[in-house]
């Protein structure tokens, strides 16, 4: 009967001789959750002063709701009022709607500030580990040559 090789022992010697670091793709995995991590904190942001932003402008028109639905003496009064309340109300829409624009832009410029930082940490990650890994096989492969 055939003896068939046992290839485990060459595996486990052919494996050794080409060591993995997974330092880097810890590095990689800990810079990926830091950056989720910033991105969330300005998208949580940005959600509250939206949210802080509508209640405020709710508020604003059910003041001025208030107001038009008010008892008048004479019919053109409700005319009078409907006006005001028309143009209270683009006024404060015009207002309302600066201060979403300026959360989008400020939630703007800091994900692309956040996206070009990561972008640059990335490469300078992925730069160290090709660098370590073409260090390391070349001393395998050195090694492996002197047997």
């Amino acid at each position: 009967m055939a003896n068939t090789q046992d290839f485990t022992a060459m595996m486990k010697d052919m494996m050794g001789a080409f060591p993995v670091d997974t330092s880097a793709f810890e590095d990689a995995f800990k810079t990926h959750a830091t950056l989720g991590e910033k991105l969330s904190g300005v998208y949580l942001e940005a959600a509250d002063k939206s949210a802080e932003i509508s209640s405020k402008w709710t508020k604003d028109t059910l003041s001025k709701v208030s107001d038009l639905t008010k008892a008048k003496k004479e019919p053109a009064d409700y005319a009078k009022a409907m006006t005001d309340f028309a143009s209270a109300y683009a006024e404060m829409s015009a207002e309302h709607m600066a201060a979403f624009a300026e959360i989008a832009k400020k939630m703007q410029s800091e994900t692309m500030e956040l996206m070009m930082t990561a972008g640059k940490d990335m490469s300078d990650d992925a730069s160290a580990a090709v660098k370590k890994a073409t260090k390391d096989a070349t001393a395998a492969t050195k090694k492996a040559a002197a047997k």
